[in-house]
């Protein structure tokens, strides 16, 4: 038996369990998802997540019971009466293009459904299955349509699996980024404000400067030059760019300014290609890499919005890279393992790659000729063989002006990201009408290769938030170093102490005010700080500090100058 089915079942009986308890309910619709089952209803007022408890039993109490899962073919005039009362149902009957639909009887309850389901409930292992949580869901996922109540399950054909699974839910609940945000007052999103757009608080906002400026300085040294664009820009280079028809539906709408129209914009490439353009290149001067810190506004349904993982306003490490075509195969070899060495950086050792190329049989969608993209898929495909570098290929997967690689990374405990992309466009050189001199003094046009290596910081730092479950590489902490005092005769020896590790560029604070010394030490713990300095008398008279290592505790007594000494080698290897 597929699992697949014993989850689809499970979602029948969890709608005949809930209408138990709430016989005027109204059913949404019920399938299986990846690990478990949802089903969407609408009750006639709130249920809380107490109740989960009690239809939790009753399923149980029906599985036990040997339901038959029966199936009929009847009219759609049938099926109405069948479904009387229930709008959603009847609206689905309605859409349904087939003179006869098919039903599912389970015990008392009928419900709309192609299936396949199990033969019998005594084919579901009632101690595999577990109700997780409530959440509101539009129907048909329409914000302009009811908001009804989903009700969330998980199931496996094992307790042992469900139980391991339950485990790994808890693992990610205890790195969610949002919570850990807030705990180590990193940032807030506050709905006044609006939805979708992160506030940085003082730690967060030098976290992500941190991110920043390592990935800059280290796109400067590889060649690159920085370059800035302004958040909005001109209606008519959106147009003429393609993203108003191929990408509208992720752009905020057009704002008026005097006779003209202005996008806060969703890419940052128009405004490199122009900059590109002002003046005459050669192919003396290519590749010419442009790079920036670009922050982008798109547009997200505010049912999709995750904390940083999904906004509605971020900063890309964007890049855009003009080149010969001969000049194409070296600039992407570069650029892979340019990727490996900054996610290798911040920890991710293990990736994915996907290929995304173009579905031949909707060309409708994409700019450009056959033999553009083909030229183009090509030089993808045959740098991630030359890399050695395994994949897989997903047609119509590749954006509107030319196909893309992404590395999906591996967190700690498995979990796949997608962050890095890297794509290919003979398409904007063409739009753009964009030039370099040749050898023999003639026009030819560029290549354009698009780049972000950390993707969206916002999304990039939520990912490392989890990543590492708050306990971020003393790199990159904002506060790498605590300075505490035993006594109030200790605070000035502290406060030279953390000048001086402050004078070596290190991130210190000094917790001088008159609290205890083991509520100082935890509060510093709650922080994921990566080192706690405690200095008492002893200490002071030789000079020395006491070191508390984070996940280590006390590790003992040390010079201040064998500690930097320490640190500063953990540091620059990027321990």
């Amino acid at each position: 038996m597929k699992i697949n089915t014993i989850r689809h079942s499970l979602a029948h009986i969890l709608a005949a369990s809930a209408k138990e308890f709430y016989p005027k309910v109204k059913f949404g619709i019920g399938p299986e998802i990846e690990n478990g089952f949802y089903y969407d209803f609408d009750f006639s007022s709130p249920i809380s997540e107490e109740n989960l408890l009690k239809i939790e039993k009753k399923m149980k109490e029906l599985i036990k019971k040997d339901l038959k899962f029966t199936k009929k073919q009847v009219s759609k005039s049938e099926a109405k009466k069948i479904f009387k009362g229930q709008s959603y149902k009847l609206e689905l009957i309605k859409e349904l293009p087939s003179k006869t639909v098919s039903i599912y009887q389970t015990g008392k309850f009928v419900d709309l459904c192609k299936g396949p389901h199990v033969k019998s409930s005594k084919e579901i292992n009632p101690d595999a299955f577990k109700l997780t949580k409530i959440a509101g869901a539009y129907w048909k996922g329409s914000e302009k349509n009811p908001m009804l109540t989903r009700i969330y399950g998980v199931a496996f054909a094992t307790k042992k699996e469900l139980n391991k699974y339950l485990e790994q839910i808890k693992e990610i609940e205890k790195r969610d980024h949002r919570i850990l945000g807030k705990k180590l007052e990193l940032f807030l999103i506050d709905e006044e404000f609006g939805s979708g757009l992160p506030l940085w608080l003082p730690k967060g906002a030098l976290l992500r400067k941190l991110i920043m400026d390592f990935a800059v300085d280290t796109y400067l040294k590889r060649g690159y030059e920085l370059v800035a664009t302004p958040h909005i820009a001109n209606l008519d280079i959106f147009k003429r760019s393609g993203h108003w028809n191929f990408y509208r539906e992720s752009m905020y709408s057009p704002i008026k300014v005097e006779d003209q129209y202005f996008m806060i914009k969703p890419m940052n490439c128009p405004g490199h290609v122009k900059i590109y353009n002002s003046k005459i290149r050669s192919y003396r001067n290519l590749p010419i890499r442009f790079t920036e810190m670009g922050t982008v506004y798109r547009y997200e349904k505010s049912g999709t919005l995750h904390g940083l993982t999904r906004v509605r306003g971020f900063t890309q490490d964007d890049a855009h890279i003009f080149c010969m075509l001969e000049q194409l195969d070296s600039e992407l070899l570069k650029m892979i393992d340019l990727t490996k060495y900054i996610l290798n950086s911040f920890g991710f050792k293990k990736f994915e790659i996907s290929l995304s190329v173009r579905d031949p049989k909707e060309k409708k969608k994409y700019l450009g000729s056959d033999k553009i993209w083909g030229i183009a898929e090509k030089a993808l495909e045959s740098a991630l063989k030359t890399k050695k570098l395994s994949y897989k290929r997903y047609p119509g997967e590749a954006v509107f002006y030319g196909p893309k690689i992404d590395f999906l990374i591996s967190d700690a405990i498995g979990r796949k990201w997608q962050l890095t992309t890297i794509q290919v466009d003979f398409n904007f050189p063409e739009k753009f009408e964009m030039t370099y001199i040749d050898k023999k003094g003639k026009k030819q046009k560029p290549v354009m290769i698009h780049r972000a290596l950390l993707g969206s910081i916002e999304r990039f730092l939520g990912v490392l938030l989890e990543h590492y479950a708050g306990a971020l590489p003393v790199w990159i902490s904002p506060i790498q170093i605590l300075v505490i005092p035993v006594g109030s005769s200790n605070r000035k020896y502290a406060q030279e102490v953390a000048g001086k590790l402050k004078s070596e560029g290190l991130r210190v604070e000094a917790k001088v005010k008159a609290e205890t010394v083991s509520k100082k030490i935890r509060e510093g713990e709650i922080q994921k700080t990566p080192y706690i300095l405690v200095v008492g008398d002893k200490e002071m008279k030789k000079k020395n500090i006491r070191v508390r290592q984070r996940g280590k505790g006390d590790i003992g007594e040390s010079s201040l100058t064998k500690f930097i000494k320490n640190i500063k080698i953990k540091i620059e290897n990027k321990g």
